[in-house]
Formats: structure tokens, C-alpha cells, sequence
């Protein structure tokens, strides 16, 4: 498991030494003229790079978008986390129960006194007191509290780390450092959601009563989330089942055209999707498609495809995509270990069957593990029903990019987890394309996939 910082140097990661004229007493490198200041005095490109990754950080760890005017500001979820003991409403939330609904704690954002606390076991995790006071450090990873002169809760905002990040448990199960881009397939977002004390104006939004919405979001379970039923309000599947679908994880992108479940756009559209639509931060928004009334009758009542446009000064949203894009790019799929993550033997048998009998390959092609060009398929190509494709403009399922599957395991495989384990992908995958696998090459193939 990688520790290292996930700002990288650009330069470090992109341009090699390759070397591309030769001068008399020294070679000359392609990286030379990349460095160097142009004759405008702009920085350079590598410079340029460097410094939006790391403020493409900073928003994916720390940035609200203005969003705690919605959540702690309508929804009041604020007050549900300090309880009625510290001036909000109810038990509040504990530290423990903060953990075990999937939240994390940033151990590097812990003074050393709290970490030896933890530690000792010193500190009390059933206080609703002491999770304020981890918001005051900033080290709830995804969680921003806003406090008032009198030190309690005023609101609270959510950032991109929230659901897509996850720590080491270096510290404490829950406690470490952080891994920007994994997965967190811990986090019940719906338990969270649903402390709300006041889930009126949502529950209205989709024409249901506040009990009929808990049932939703409590529905969800860990690691699942369901950005469509705020456009299509269709909180359950034609089986009973809810309609959440699998946190993806936010590593391995670069290159990589389509990325979510069901398509709908490149990485920046579904950051200012959800930035605006899912987070409820400050921007603007614009897709057409939400205009479709019989697709999507929630977000065409309430003009979610053309949000109220507001002053460049007032959108908090727009201007920090490009960084925000940029840093997610520099985010590489973690690696495996052999003999901890998967079987290096089997791996290597597993390697030729991927490309060979298996056919794997035909779709998830190396490096980027899924098509170079349009990454998507009907339902009918892959053997599987269309209902959350249908929920997507485009009717149909992206290629999944397989880097660090080994990180994502927890909750299943596919857009919605129907395939417990990777074994059963691909059994469903030998039944589709009727591939003759034997018993022993599909425990081969899943040892491979595992590696990368």
C-alpha cells in the first residue's frame, strides 16, 4: 500500500529523460525547453502542473462549494452530529458511531497528543463532544464543520473526499492516513443523510413523505450511493432492490473517456454534476438531456439541467474543475503485492488467459483496462438488464477500468454489487460468452485480476 504523497511531481511522473539534441560538452533533454519559462513569462508547463495539482488537492480534500448552506443550513445535519447536549437535537454523533457508519479519520491532521490519546485508549469514543472536536482539526476526512463564537456547530459541508477517499488504519481501524481516490465502501452515505433532522425539502423534491425517503436512504447500505433518484425519483429497482449503485473509486482515470457507472460524461462534467446537483454547492450546470420529462421527471420540474445562472463571483464550483480534474488524473491505481493481494504464480497463468481464452482484453485493454475510444455497451452486450442504464442518457454500461480492483472488493462487483466476488464476474462472464473456462483457469484469471 502506497504512503507516498499524491501531489506528485508532474515532471517526475511525465517526462522521462528523453533526450532529443545533442550540443557540444552536454545532451540536451526534452524536459530542458519544458521548464523553461516561455517569452511571455508565463510559468511552465511543468510548473503550471505541479501547482494545479496541488490546488486540485486542496478542493478534493477540504473544498465545501459553499454546500454547507444546504446541509447545515436547510437540512440542519449539523445539529444531529452535536446533540442536544451540545446544543443541537437528539444523542448525537459519536466518534464510534461516526466509524462504524464508514467515516474516517486523517491521522495526520491529529496534534501528537490526540494520537497517543487514541492510542492508550484515553480518549472517549462514545462522546458526541469529541467528534466536534476532530472537525475542529479538520481530520473527518470528507466533513467540514462550521463552528460558531461559542464553539458549537453552525453548519456543515461535504467535499469529493467524503466518497472517495479511505485511509490506512495505521492508526486505529478508521484512523490513518489518507488514500485520496480509493473507494470508500465503508461509508453508509444514506445512515448519514438520514440523521438529518429536517429531510422535508428533499422529500418534497421527490414527491414523498420524510418516512418513504428514510426507507430509501437506509436502503442504501455501505458503499453505495444513488446520485439518479434526484433526477428520476426511483428509489428501488422492479425487484424490491434498492437502486444504489457501488462508490466508484477516483484513481486510474487518466486516459480513461467515459468513467461512470452508466457513462453520462467525462471527469469534469461529473464533477460539476455533482458538485451542483449531488453536493448542493454554489455553481452552474448545464445538460440539456435532464430536460427529458419521461427520463427524468425530477430534474426537468426543477430545471436541474439549466441551474439559475449566478455571478462569476458567486460560483464557487466553475473555477476549480481544472485542478480538480488535473489532480484526479495524477491519481495512479494503487499496486498490489504478490503473495499479500493475490498469487504471482496463478497471476502469470491467469495473464494469458485474460488476453487469450478469456477474451478480457477485447474490452479492458492495457494500460487503462477498458476501450481506448467510447467505453460503453447496451445491456444486451454484457449479458446483463438495462434498468441502470436506463437511468443514463445513453441506455447503456461503461467498461469498468480494472487498476486496483484488489482496493474495492468490499460490497461486490458490477454498478450495483449483484457479483459478490470476483469469481462470480467471471462465471457470469463465461456463461455470456459461452468461453468454456475450466474450474481451475477461472481461479487462474481472478489471481490476475487481483494484480493489477
Amino acid at each position: 500500500m502506497s504512503k507516498r504523497p499524491m501531489a506528485l511531481t508532474l515532471g517526475a511522473i511525465a517526462l522521462g529523460c528523453c533526450i532529443v539534441a545533442i550540443q557540444p560538452g552536454r545532451a540536451v533533454h526534452a524536459d530542458d525547453d519544458f521548464d523553461r519559462d516561455s517569452h511571455q513569462g508565463a510559468a511552465s508547463p511543468a510548473k503550471h502542473a505541479e501547482r494545479m495539482i496541488a490546488e486540485g488537492r486542496q478542493t478534493f480534500r477540504f473544498d465545501t462549494f459553499g454546500d454547507e448552506d444546504f446541509w447545515g443550513g436547510t437540512l440542519e445535519l449539523h445539529k444531529a452530529v452535536e446533540g442536544a447536549k451540545l446544543g443541537g437535537v437528539g444523542p448525537g454523533l459519536s466518534p464510534l458511531a461516526a466509524l462504524t457508519a464508514g467515516l474516517k479519520v486523517d491521522v495526520d491532521a491529529l496534534p501528537r497528543g490526540v494520537r497517543e490519546q487514541i492510542e492508550a485508549g484515553q480518549v472517549n469514543l462514545n462522546d458526541p463532544a469529541v467528534t466536534l472536536a476532530l472537525l475542529r482539526f479538520r481530520s473527518v476526512v470528507g466533513l467540514t464543520g462550521f463552528f460558531n463564537e461559542s464553539g458549537g456547530l453552525r453548519s456543515i459541508g461535504i467535499q469529493c473526499a467524503l466518497c472517495h477517499s479511505t485511509v490506512d488504519n495505521s492508526l486505529a481501524p478508521g484512523i490513518g492516513r489518507r488514500l485520496d481516490g480509493w473507494a470508500n465502501r465503508d461509508l453508509n452515505v444514506g445512515a448519514v443523510v438520514a440523521l438529518a433532522p429536517n429531510l422535508k425539502p428533499v422529500a418534497n423534491l421527490l414527491h414523498v413523505d420524510v418516512p418513504t425517503l428514510k426507507k430509501v436512504l437506509l436502503a442504501w447500505g455501505p458503499g453505495k450511493f444513488d446520485a439518479e433518484v434526484f433526477l428520476d425519483g426511483k428509489g428501488f429497482r422492479p425487484d424490491g432492490k434498492s437502486a444504489a449503485t457501488l462508490i466508484p473509486p477516483a484513481f486510474g482515470l487518466a486516459g480513461v473517456n467515459l468513467h461512470t457507472w452508466t457513462g453520462w460524461g467525462s471527469i469534469p462534467y461529473w464533477n460539476a454534476f455533482v458538485a451542483n446537483l449531488e453536493m448542493h454547492g454554489k455553481g452552474r450546470f448545464f445538460d440539456p438531456r435532464l430536460n427529458n420529462r419521461d427520463q427524468f421527471p425530477i430534474a426537468a420540474e426543477n430545471g436541474l439541467g439549466d441551474l439559475p445562472h449566478i455571478s462569476p463571483d458567486e460560483d464557487r464550483i466553475t473555477k476549480k474543475l481544472p485542478a480538480l480534474h488535473l489532480y484526479q488524473l495524477s491519481l495512479k491505481a494503487p499496486k498490489p503485492k504478490a503473495g499479500k493481494d493475490f498469487d504471482a504464480e496463478a497471476a502469470e497463468r491467469g495473464d494469458a488467459l485474460f488476453s487469450g481464452k478469456a477474451k478480457c482484453n477485447n474490452c479492458h485493454v492495457e494500460p487503462a483496462w477498458t476501450e481506448p475510444g467510447w467505453n460503453m455497451h447496451t445491456p444486451q452486450d454484457v449479458c446483463v438488464d438495462s434498468f441502470q442504464a436506463d437511468r443514463a442518457p445513453d441506455h447503456q454500461y461503461r467498461t469498468a477500468p480494472l487498476g486496483g480492483l484488489f482496493t474495492h472488493q468490499k460490497g461486490g462487483f458490477y454498478h450495483d454489487g449483484r457479483f459478490p466476488t470476483l469469481g462470480d464476474v467471471v462465471n457470469h462472464y463465461d456463461s455470456c460468452f459461452s468461453l468454456g473456462l475450466t474450474p481451475y483457469e477461472k481461479s487462474d484469471l481472478v489471481q490476475y485480476l487481483l494484480s493489477l
